[in-house]
């Protein structure tokens, strides 16, 4: 079995590269002036194959991976696995309007019709109850949750953690209990992409606490910006902001960085300047169990 980076400096991929036994193999990718994908496997092809693949900004990358999967396919590859350490298209997972498409779905036909097993962290679950409502192929979620436990025990005194919207309990929970701590769960109303009502009830009795606030994305980080307002009127400390998916769109970071926040720490799924919780070891092993 050879992994194939296609994400070179990604910190998760650069990580499965370097671990010991692990083979890596070589490709040439590049853009032909029309701006076409062009595609080599160099050596030999494997029976089985690992391909590594950054997906945030999707619309810019998954041609690529496809056409990559295609490819090895075609030269004789009889099993992939894709590793994405962050896994995108879950948002849109209904017909929340007339006319709409239910991209969620779509996208993990593409998925399955190219891979044969898929490893991701902490994908956006909310209305589906796990990846095999919408992928034909095994489709393995790993939680981030214990690794977010342990740097919570290791950076902060008597910690609750925070949960800005309902969306977030099951992250929360399970945090919580790793970390042998409290929790608190606001409730949230969205009134557009980036305009949401949270309502802090009950936050008070936790002044002497150091606040956490978890979530699985921080998108526009709208959600955890209210939330923290709502902490600090109701007199606790500036939270602590933990994202498994620092996702960031538009001016998100700016705005966060400008919120009532202490600090801001994400997994590493998606690069980015608050990337301080490594994931890596959790594929890895996922990938060595089979």
């Amino acid at each position: 079995m050879l992994l194939y980076n296609l994400a070179p400096g990604h910190p998760v991929a650069e990580r499965l590269a370097a671990a010991p036994g692990m083979d890596v193999g070589n490709y040439q990718m590049r853009q032909f002036p029309d701006g076409e994908t062009y595609i080599r496997i160099e050596g030999e092809t494997p029976r089985k194959a690992i391909v590594c693949a950054d997906l945030s900004n999707p619309d810019q990358k998954i041609l690529p991976v496809l056409l990559f999967a295609a490819t090895l396919r075609d030269l004789g590859v009889e099993h992939i696995t894709l590793v994405a350490p962050y896994l995108p298209y879950m948002r849109q997972d209904i017909r929340f309007h007339p006319g709409e498409g239910v991209t969620s779905r779509y996208f993990a036909r593409m998925i399955s019709a190219h891979f044969d097993r898929l490893l991701t962290i902490d994908p956006h679950l909310h209305r589906y109850h796990s990846l095999d409502d919408l992928y034909t192929i095994p489709a393995r979620s790993l939680a981030a949750a214990p690794a977010i436990a342990d740097w919570i025990r290791t950076h902060l005194d008597k910690p609750v953690i925070v949960g800005p919207d309902s969306e977030s309990d099951q992250w929360v929970s399970h945090v919580a209990e790793l970390a042998g701590c409290d929790r608190l769960v606001f409730s949230k109303t969205r009134l557009g992409d980036k305009d949401v009502i949270i309502d802090a009830t009950n936050a008070e009795k936790y002044r002497e606490y150091s606040p956490v606030m978890v979530d699985d994305i921080i998108s526009t980080g709208r959600t955890m910006i209210e939330a923290a307002a709502e902490l600090v009127a109701a007199g606790l400390h500036r939270p602590v902001c933990i994202g498994v998916h620092a996702v960031f769109a538009d001016d998100a970071y700016h705005a966060i960085q400008a919120a009532p926040i202490e600090r801001t720490v994400s997994c590493n799924t998606v690069i980015h300047a608050t990337n301080g919780i490594d994931v890596g070891e959790l594929l890895l092993q996922a990938l060595q169990e089979r």
